[in-house]
């Protein structure tokens, strides 16, 4: 998993807290899905930034993905405005999923 960060330990805390963001269709946390991108924090502002996708742009959760995605995080980081952007480039695909993934779904 190649998540960019500009911070290992505070993005590694933000990943424990992903885990437990599911994609409600397929029932895998979206770390495992490869969905996330980029986790950055801006110390002096307090401010955090996630990138991620979703497994199709016309993904019908994609919105309660993103706002449990964000309530994790917040939940993590008091104090601390957090963002959750999506983006689609590059698209995701099956590859984007970890072993762990893979084995949760069988493949």
């Amino acid at each position: 998993m190649d998540i960019i960060t500009n911070n290992k330990e505070k993005c590694n805390h933000a990943l424990l807290d992903l885990y437990n963001v599911y994609d409600p269709e397929i029932g895998l946390n979206i770390v495992d899905l490869g969905l996330v991108y980029e986790i950055n924090f801006d110390e002096t502002g307090k401010r955090l930034e996630c990138v991620m996708t979703l497994t199709s742009q016309f993904c019908p959760m994609g919105e309660a993905i993103t706002t449990d995605a964000t309530d994790s995080l917040s939940g993590s980081f008091p104090g601390w405005e957090v963002h959750v952007n999506l983006s689609f480039n590059p698209p995701w695909d099956m590859n984007k999923i970890t072993p762990e993934g893979r084995e949760f779904l069988g493949r």
